[in-house]
C-alpha cells in the first residue's frame, strides 16, 4: 500500500529504529512498510496515526486493485434480483 510513512518519520525527526521502538515493532517492519512490501495491521496503522497526530488516510493511500465483486447501490435502490424499490414498507 502506498504510504507517506517515511515523510512523517522525517518530519518528526525519528529514525526507523526510534519509530519501531515507539510502536512496539521491529525496524525491519518499518523498512518493509516504507518500501511498500508490507501492509500494517489496522491496529498498527492506528498507532502510527496517533503518534503523528493525523488520520490513517493521511499516512496510507488506499488504491483499489480490482473493482468490487458486488454491485454498488445508490440510496433508495435495491439491486437484488426479484426486488424493486417498491417492495419495501409502503410499497404496492
Amino acid at each position: 500500500m502506498k504510504n507517506k510513512l517515511r515523510i512523517f518519520r522525517a518530519v518528526h525527526r525519528l529514525t526507523q529504529e526510534e519509530l519501531a521502538k515507539e510502536l512496539g515493532v521491529s525496524r525491519h517492519t518499518i523498512i518493509a512498510i516504507e518500501n511498500e512490501r508490507f501492509d500494517p495491521s489496522l491496529s498498527l496503522a492506528y498507532r502510527m496515526a496517533g503518534l503523528f497526530g493525523v488520520t490513517i488516510e493521511a499516512i496510507f493511500l488506499h488504491e483499489m486493485k480490482h473493482p468490487p465483486a458486488y454491485p454498488t447501490m445508490q440510496a433508495g435502490q435495491i439491486t437484488s434480483p426479484g426486488f424493486t424499490k417498491d417492495d419495501g414498507p409502503g410499497g404496492p
